[in-house]
């Protein structure tokens, strides 16, 4: 009954001339029955059987995650870490920071090249903060719908203000690309005012936090609406030793060359040194070893740089000149023999003949001493 009065309500609003007051009666109307289901089951968190859904393929706009702190490591330049560490300590803090005119929306856009730490760094503050995270998946919210992609995006920032949640829009250049383009299109342009009205419209102690690795493509409205903006850089050779000696743990062979290994990856980023590192234990674990191989370490982290530069390695005589030109200290050709379970000799020719697309070595043989 009281739904029924103040849809009523609203309409008579409407046709008085006062639409603000009844667009907002509405929108508290369409938050009530999630309201209501929270009131219901607060003891549990975040139900999935509430989760908003696209209205026309009828699937979540959202994955829901419970991060746990043990589980979430975080490694950041020293600089980075403080200024982290300061908008968590604003989200605890907001009541009191509020009170004494001293608060910022709990906001926060990161911006950096692929692989940098960005998701993980959601998963952590909402670790941190013990609350569930709240990922956007944009392909659900984006609908080919005229203006369903905009109610998707209502539907979404409503449902996070309803309990604490950190909520996560990855990716976020794909919503909020700056308008102007000559190749926009009017839906295109209404999504990012959706946006941008959604966040506007967002509780300041509700915490936001957005990731994009294309930061020159947002439009400069979206800038404004975020109180915190951090940069993730790729990992300097501090962080690459502590990333390395994190992800390899107790597998780390001993007497490992660390300063060679952080050299030999520079410019390479946290994803990357942790793939290499998974693949580098998973080979010693089927092996049987109870360390990580140094010189397959190697070999995984060199395949991997070869993927970095778009380097095609089809063959194992790709793999071998590949490696041979990427270090040859590292690479020599008895390693490479260990490595490939090959006599010196077999390696010795394929190198001399260069690669599988015919092209030398710096256009000499290869031979090194018996």
């Amino acid at each position: 009954m009281a739904s029924n009065y103040a849809g009523l309500l609203a309409d008579k609003l409407e046709l008085s001339g006062d639409r603000q007051q009844a667009r907002q009666i509405r929108e508290r109307l369409a938050r009530a029955p999630v309201g209501l289901a929270t009131a219901q089951d607060g003891a549990r968190g975040i139900s999935l059987d509430n989760l908003p859904v696209d209205g026309e393929s009828r699937l979540h706009t959202v994955d829901v995650s419970q991060p746990t702190a043990d589980a979430v490591p975080l490694v950041l330049p020293s600089a980075i870490e403080m200024r982290v560490r300061e908008f968590l300590e604003s989200v605890r803090h907001h009541d009191a920071l509020s009170q004494a005119g001293a608060s910022l929306a709990n906001r926060l856009l990161v911006h950096g090249p692929p692989g940098t730490g960005k998701t993980q760094l959601a998963r952590w503050l909402a670790a941190q903060l013990a609350v569930p995270l709240l990922t956007v998946r944009c392909d659900t919210l984006v609908s080919s719908l005229l203006g369903q992609t905009s109610r998707n995006l209502r539907r979404v920032f409503e449902y996070a203000e309803q309990r604490p949640c950190v909520l996560f829009l990855d990716e976020f250049d794909a919503l909020g690309s700056a308008r102007g383009n000559e190749r926009d299109v009017g839906e295109l342009q209404r999504v990012v005012i959706a946006l941008l009205q959604n966040i506007d419209a967002m509780p300041d102690s509700t915490v936001l936090l957005a990731s994009t690795n294309h930061d020159q493509l947002l439009d400069p409205a979206v800038w404004r609406r975020f109180s915190f903006r951090i940069p993730m850089p790729m990992p300097d050779a501090v962080m690459r030793e502590l990333l390395w000696s994190q992800f390899l743990g107790s597998y780390a062979p001993k007497d490992l060359r660390m300063a060679t290994l952080v050299g030999r990856s520079e410019s390479v980023s946290g994803a990357v040194i942790e793939q290499v590192s998974l693949d580098a234990k998973r080979s010693a674990v089927l092996a049987g070893l109870p360390h990580v191989d140094e010189d397959e370490l190697f070999r995984r982290l060199g395949l991997a740089m070869a993927l970095m530069e778009s380097v095609p390695l089809s063959t194992r005589e790709a793999e071998i000149n590949w490696l041979r030109r990427w270090d040859q200290k590292i690479f020599s050709l008895r390693t490479l023999a260990k490595l490939y379970k090959i006599s010196l000799r077999h390696v010795t020719n394929i190198t001399q003949e260069g690669s599988a697309d015919g092209n030398k070595e710096d256009g000499k043989p290869l031979i090194e001493p018996e």
